[in-house]
């Protein structure tokens, strides 16, 4: 029975530099995907994008890509997926362009997944009738805009489905770099493009979906955030997952030989449910996927066979993440010390908020932690008593920039103002940042066009 082997070597924009090179090397792969986005990430790549219309992807793919260039002369056969394109897929097809020639892979082909952004059209979706209302609220979107209750739109941008990266494989793409997909089509577009499924066949694109929301978070899968992970030997060099699925939809998760971490059965049920709202219906555009029905076993060490599940037909709307423009933050650390240093800690934040009212400043939001005084899971367990040390966590949020600019300039004067012990105030005064704010929402599939081209060499 045909099957292929997708493994995926990278998480999030930010994980392990070295990990997609050691998948590539040790996996036996016909696919290495790369997964770099998250809501968050896609508002940081908007504001970059609007200072410079070149920036808006995830630059830590091209120096990626520059290594594993070596790697990919020796395996021809290898293609590469990523979301790395995030708001400027042009632009990263375009760099990825130039590591690849200098490298001398001139014969890859780059193929591009655009259509996702709604920016551009967004005055003439909510004019045909589209509300892009609030997921939560319920809220339309443009009499929020009228209200003013929320600030300037920077990005919106629709979860697209497996059925471009498929396309883009059937034009004779090696790498296909994509803006924003569903996490889980990196590894479905492969699976229906090799296996030849039909997008009607729910229970095998169900399998898909499974494989690929099992491996798109990276070593979580292998160990990582495992609840019992004193029993995952070398974390430090834990192996990327790489999923074997059948034609049949029979899916196998195991990461490289000799590798650390661990694949058993609880490292790929906790996974499973990772960011899952209701497991019986785990929404993507291509099925809705039913994880209440698989059958999990270990079958060999670090190897875990997933079958059954049942998938049903796809919602007919997209979902949308969309960022405006709320306020600016800013954050603070101090270490204080001595007997009584929780005291003293809660005594310097309240000096920092009376002297900021005393010059005129009320802050929207001024909010303060102890660190080691039970800040994480405040009233979960008994508060500790008789700490030498404790860090003091203040973030703030306003509307008005000068107001937590000001509040950057209160910090350091508790070294000589203060109770004694107030220290770790070396670093200089909190950077300033512009807040994005989330508009989840959704829109009609028919209202986006998906956009799949090869780049011209």
């Amino acid at each position: 029975m045909k099957s292929i082997r997708v493994g995926n070597g990278c998480g999030f924009w930010g994980d392990n530099l070295d990990a997609p090179v050691l998948l590539a090397e040790r996996g036996q792969l016909d696919y290495l995907t790369l997964e770099y986005l998250a809501e968050l990430t896609m508002s940081i790549l908007a504001l970059q994008k609007q200072k410079h219309e070149d920036a808006g992807y995830a630059r830590d793919f091209i120096d990626v890509l520059g290594r594993l260039a070596p790697l990919w002369r020796q395996q021809p056969g290898l293609r590469i997926i990523t979301n790395a394109g995030g708001m400027n897929p042009l632009s990263c097809a375009r760099q990825a362009r130039a590591v690849l020639d200098a490298a001398g892979l001139t014969d890859r082909k780059i193929a591009i997944v655009a259509g996702d952004d709604l920016m551009p059209r967004l005055d003439e979706l909510l004019a045909a009738g589209e509300s892009l209302a609030h997921f939560d609220t319920g809220q339309p979107l443009h009499l929020a805009r009228q209200e003013g209750t929320i600030g300037e739109l920077v990005s919106a941008n629709a979860y697209l489905g497996a059925a471009p990266i498929v396309e883009a494989l059937r034009l004779g793409a090696d790498l296909v770099v994509t803006g924003r997909v569903v996490d889980a089509a990196l590894t479905l577009a492969p699976a229906v493009f090799e296996l030849g499924w039909q997008w009607d066949d729910w229970q095998r694109l169900n399998a898909g979906v499974v494989a690929g929301h099992l491996i798109e978070c990276g070593a979580q899968v292998t160990g990582g955030l495992w609840c019992n992970w004193r029993q995952a030997p070398d974390l430090a060099n834990v192996g990327y997952p790489i999923a074997e699925i059948e034609e049949s939809g029979v899916v196998r998760i195991t990461k490289p030989e000799g590798s650390g971490g661990a694949v058993n059965f609880e490292t790929v049920v906790e996974q499973l449910l990772y960011e899952v709202g209701d497991p019986a219906a785990y929404v993507t555009p291509d099925v809705i996927a039913d994880f209440t029905t698989l059958q999990v076993a270990e079958v060999a060490k670090d190897v875990v066979e997933i079958r059954g599940g049942q998938g049903k037909p796809p919602p007919e709307r997209y979902k949308v993440s969309a960022a405006y423009r709320a306020g600016f933050s800013a954050s603070a650390m101090l270490t204080i010390f001595g007997e009584d240093a929780a005291l003293k800690a809660e005594a310097c934040a309240g000096i920092i908020a009376d002297r900021l009212r005393r010059a005129g400043v009320q802050l929207n939001r001024f909010h303060h932690e102890l660190l080691g005084a039970n800040a994480v899971v405040p009233g979960v367990f008994p508060l500790p008593t008789g700490q030498m040390e404790v860090v003091l966590r203040m973030t703030v949020f306003d509307t008005d920039r000068y107001a937590v600019e000001r509040f950057t300039k209160e910090v350091a004067p508790l070294v000589t103002s203060g109770p004694p012990g107030v220290t770790g105030y070396t670093g200089g005064r909190a950077p300033v940042r512009e807040v994005l704010a989330y508009w989840p929402s959704t829109v009609v599939k028919s209202a986006v066009v998906p956009i799949v081209q090869l780049l011209e060499s």
